[in-house]
């Protein structure tokens, strides 16, 4: 997938981020990174961050401390037998107070920690998750509790907490260490509170969870998320092919963005930033808008164009299910090719009838196309009023075309005419 410019790692994550701890932080990213594979696991993933978000008050004030977080793991990943429980270990303790405080700091820190989170855990109750993710959460669950954070909490809290149970926790860890248990509570957890994280973006942001559909992308008022006040749009694709026609600041790579964000989100079992919709399981998923030269790869602007074009329609020919937008395709070449080359693209688009393709441009003239008229191409244009010559975009996307040529009438209004004239 190409989705680089749809800033999913830089800027969407941001939207679902509250994460207490570096690992799921990574975790969260790696969600929203890593496509799934099929519709079922897309729905499944739906039910999960569902199961979190009927849940929510649960992780009220959910919190705890991100350095003893990450001090009683670097302890527990550090662990070695040999050295914490040496022969004669507990003498040790009871001759050499630096020992022994060292030995009773850890544990003490760890079961504080873990008397917390387990206080939200074991009050969580499961039935809202699917049952493969139930048995996960039952697994973080067993694993609190079998350091018995609430009976070893007591003694903490009424200096009751001797060198044997020291020992006892030290055993503990031994044991869960040779059986690999910590390192599995160190993937599940980390997942559990990126899974967490997203649900409480979600919630925040009042997103919706989509229908995994078949065919065709329906959105009921969607819009850009990273915009403080973004204009509102609806959409029902009715042909696989769908050109996006409108002048320059009218709004269109904002809104193939929007488009995009709703499809990829939904695709990777995330709710979207519209008020409902329906979209279907995509196999590939390609967003070509911020283009530039590839000067790494020694391609033009325009080779660039062709190449990722070529990838795209390669993937379509496999009967993969592909969805990709090209803003302003070809804009890399003179406008005759580009206006030739564009009518062939669009033509050859229609052959690929499990797939989804927008593509934007400035060429005015692609709307006589015989497959436009007919409706096999839908045409969609952003709207742009006119008041004493000034324009004013509404962003409001409209079914057909404009003719509105904002160049000429900018350029006129600063009188270019004027100063250009000898």
């Amino acid at each position: 997938m190409n989705i680089k410019d749809l800033n999913i790692n830089n800027d969407i994550v941001n939207l679902f981020d509250y994460t207490l701890n570096d690992d799921a932080k990574i975790s969260l990213k790696k969600l929203l990174a890593t496509p799934l594979s099929s519709k079922e696991a897309i729905i499944e993933r739906q039910n999960i961050l569902k199961g979190f978000l009927v849940n929510l008050k649960v992780f009220h004030n959910y919190s705890y401390s991100k350095i003893d977080f990450r001090e009683v793991n670097y302890f527990l990943e550090t662990f070695d037998k040999d050295t914490y429980l040496p022969k004669g270990i507990k003498l040790k303790l009871r001759l050499y107070k630096s020992k022994h405080y060292e030995y009773q700091s850890k544990c003490v820190q760890l079961i504080m920690l873990y008397h917390r989170l387990h206080n939200y855990i074991k009050n969580l109750p499961t039935a809202a998750f699917p049952k493969k993710y139930k048995s996960e959460i039952i697994c973080i669950d067993e694993y609190f509790s079998s350091f018995r954070p609430d009976y070893y909490q007591g003694l903490i809290r009424e200096n009751k907490f001797k060198i044997k149970h020291i020992l006892e926790i030290i055993s503990i860890i031994a044991s869960k260490k040779k059986k690999l248990k910590i390192q599995e509570f160190h993937t599940i957890f980390p997942l559990f509170e990126a899974y967490l994280s997203a649900a409480i973006g979600i919630y925040t942001q009042h997103f919706s969870f989509p229908n995994i559909g078949d065919k065709g992308i329906e959105l009921d008022n969607f819009y850009h998320p990273l915009l403080k006040a973004p204009v509102r749009n609806s959409l029902v694709t009715e042909s696989n092919v769908i050109l996006l026609t409108g002048p320059n600041m009218s709004g269109k790579s904002t809104l193939l963005k929007a488009i995009g964000i709703c499809t990829y989100l939904a695709n990777i079992g995330f709710a979207i930033p519209a008020n409902k919709g329906s979209i279907p399981f995509y196999s590939n998923i390609d967003v070509f808008i911020n283009l530039n030269d590839d000067l790494q790869s020694g391609y033009s602007h325009f080779m660039t164009e062709i190449i990722n074009l070529k990838k795209v329609v390669i993937e379509a020919r496999t009967s993969k299910k592909c969805f990709a937008i090209f803003d302003e395709l070809f804009r890399g070449t003179n406008i005759d090719d580009a206006l030739e080359i564009t009518r062939t693209t669009l033509k050859g688009m229609l052959n690929f009838t499990d797939s989804l393709f927008f593509v934007s441009s400035h060429l005015h003239q692609l709307i006589t196309m015989d497959e436009i008229q007919s409706d096999k191409i839908s045409c969609y244009y952003l709207d742009c009023d006119l008041q004493d010559d000034t324009p004013t975009f509404t962003y409001q996307l409209k079914q057909g075309s404009s003719d509105i040529k904002i160049g000429r009438i900018l350029f006129e209004k600063e009188k270019m005419n004027e100063y250009l004239s000898m």
